[in-house]
């Protein structure tokens, strides 16, 4: 006599994913097993598969996340991918926020920064992860490879923080700070001499292109990346040059209320190095046309 065959339905509702775990473990130890009893562990790797079952037969098109009443939810190991952000904000509120409320208390009122820092937006060089800045500490904007632009450009996002900063929030230092394996500073140096009007990247890296034409001068010899390197060290120094052609910050340089400073930060290695603007001597080398002077010029390692 044929075996009769054994029919087998899965609910479409996401609500029992139990009946597909439970159908595997009566094939397994017998339709009356007492998993709790032997305490079963179903391996990650079925239960995402057992979840992609329910998201083919509920009809829904996959995707890396779904909102799931207003909060982003990672599909393939269901969990909110706000977690861990939420125990690190919960975690700086109790023990930074709580315990420091005065200071952040005043906070809330003004801000009095004694840095401006213009950083690379590239996500491995967070300038306050970095250098241990706390809030309060620096008013800082970040974009790509660090550029300033030159005063007589239009407006840009950089050019207000320069303003804001200085003239109204008068910090007293400006910090450039570059990095290695720069992203943009890598473009600029691919770039051709004819600029892409189409791509905002080229038209924003651009404003390094006497970076990449002194690098190229000096270092034409020198593997790519040691042509980068180069050039990621020497945009810092024509950026600080560039900030002396704002007027209200030269003569603030002047004046000796402030100061303006480059720092180039080394992931490889883990090094820091530091100058300083020579304000002095670079009026001298800016009448020549030979960029500024620096002091001050230490290694942090």
């Amino acid at each position: 006599m044929a075996a009769t065959p054994t029919h087998f339905s899965v609910s479409h509702d996401p609500s029992s994913s139990t009946s597909l775990l439970n159908l595997q473990t009566q094939a397994i130890f017998g339709p009356k097993h007492n998993l709790k009893e032997t305490q079963l562990r179903i391996p990650a790797s079925f239960r995402r598969k057992t979840v992609n079952l329910q998201v083919m037969a509920s009809g829904k098109t996959p995707g890396l996340t779904q909102e799931a009443n207003g909060v982003a939810i990672d599909r393939e190991n269901n969990s909110d991918v706000f977690d861990d952000m939420k125990k690190r904000f919960l975690a700086f509120k109790k023990l930074k926020y709580m315990d420091n409320f005065d200071h952040y208390k005043n906070l809330a009122d003004a801000q009095a920064p004694k840095f401006l820092v213009i950083a690379c937006a590239d996500s491995r060089v967070c300038p306050s992860a970095v250098l241990g800045f706390q809030p309060g500490d620096a008013f800082t904007v970040r974009n790509i490879a660090n550029l300033v632009p030159p005063f007589e450009s239009g407006p840009t996002e950089t050019k207000a923080a320069l303003e804001f900063s200085v003239n109204t929030l008068n910090v007293e230092n400006i910090l450039v700070i570059g990095h290695s394996r720069c992203g943009g500073i890598q473009a600029l140096m691919k770039m051709e001499d004819e600029v892409d009007s189409r791509s905002f990247i080229q038209n924003w890296v651009v404003v390094g292109k006497k970076a990449k034409e002194s690098t190229k001068a000096v270092a034409s010899n020198l593997h790519f990346d040691n042509q980068c390197q180069h050039c990621e060290k020497a945009s810092i120094n024509h950026s600080l040059e560039r900030l002396l052609g704002y007027p209200w910050i030269e003569e603030k340089v002047r004046q000796g209320s402030l100061s303006l400073h480059g720092g180039y930060y080394n992931f490889i290695d883990c090094t820091f190095e530091k100058w300083t603007v020579d304000y002095a001597a670079s009026r001298g080398k800016k009448k020549e046309g030979s960029g500024i002077a620096v002091k001050d010029r230490s290694v942090w390692s």
